[in-house]
């Protein structure tokens, strides 16, 4: 089975377990959205800029592996034409549930972000893409990817690992790992990664992901740095996350 595979069926059994960013909005959030009340994340804890999206009424907006019904909802009742791709079912059905229960359109795509997105060039004029891309092992192809399917003067807004928490053991107390971690070239790593129901993740340096946005020919207009919203790192105030706001 491939690890994208894996990474899929780990998602949805997260999202039957009451896995946070499984769970959808309310009725009652989405009408609060529509009254001018919201906010939304890329990473763990902390709620995106409003300034990053600037006006999204009648806007294209891509969330790029961004299933699970929180944000998309949201850019839906603020007036944006979207369209959702995930690779798991349980996060397309949320996306679908919630279109339906609000009466919104939105275009749901299953699909691996790993390979050549099914849009055209020039489709979009935002992706909205929450930490997601540490369950891939190379993310430079889906930054010239974004880099593609955006219009001129879109913009890219990611969440991101930054990869330090991945040498710790479970109670992050220990160094257990060496880096980069990467289950498919060490098979105890790959051994420990089944076992704790981790899924297929891997580390990745800033050099890859602020370095790949870019080489894809973006230009990075901000970013701020978050922790995990728990554990030892989290309470120590040691960041393991960024947000990214990029512009092409």
């Amino acid at each position: 089975m491939k690890y994208q595979d894996i990474n899929a069926k780990m998602t949805d059994a997260w999202c039957k377990s009451g896995w946070e960013w499984g769970k959808p909005i309310t009725h009652e959030e989405y009408e609060k959205v529509q009254s001018g009340e919201w906010n939304v994340r890329l990473t763990p804890t902390k709620y995106v800029p409003h300034e990053w999206f600037g006006e999204l009424q009648g806007k294209r907006v891509l969330g790029l592996a961004s299933g699970g019904g929180q944000q998309i909802p949201v850019f839906s009742a603020l007036g944006a034409e979207c369209t959702v791709l995930d690779y798991s079912e349980s996060q397309c059905e949320s996306e679908r549930m919630v279109a339906k229960r609000e009466g919104y359109r939105v275009n749901i795509i299953r699909a691996d972000m790993s390979q050549r997105l099914p849009f055209d060039d020039h489709t979009f004029d935002l992706i909205f893409h929450p930490v997601s891309n540490c369950y891939v092992e190379e993310v430079k192809p889906i930054f010239k990817e974004c880099f593609r399917v955006l219009n001129k003067g879109g913009i890219l807004l990611c969440g991101l690992d930054n990869g330090f928490a991945y040498i710790f053991d479970e109670t992050e107390s220990h160094i257990k790992y060496k880096l980069p971690f990467n289950p498919l070239k060490d098979s105890k790593v790959y051994e420990d990664s089944i076992k704790n129901d981790w899924g297929i993740a891997f580390s990745h340096t800033l050099e890859e992901q602020i370095g790949g946005q870019l080489q894809a020919g973006f230009i990075l207009t901000d970013l701020y740095e978050d922790t995990s919203g728990e554990g030892v790192l989290h309470e120590h105030n040691v960041p393991t996350f960024l947000a990214t706001r990029a512009v092409k």
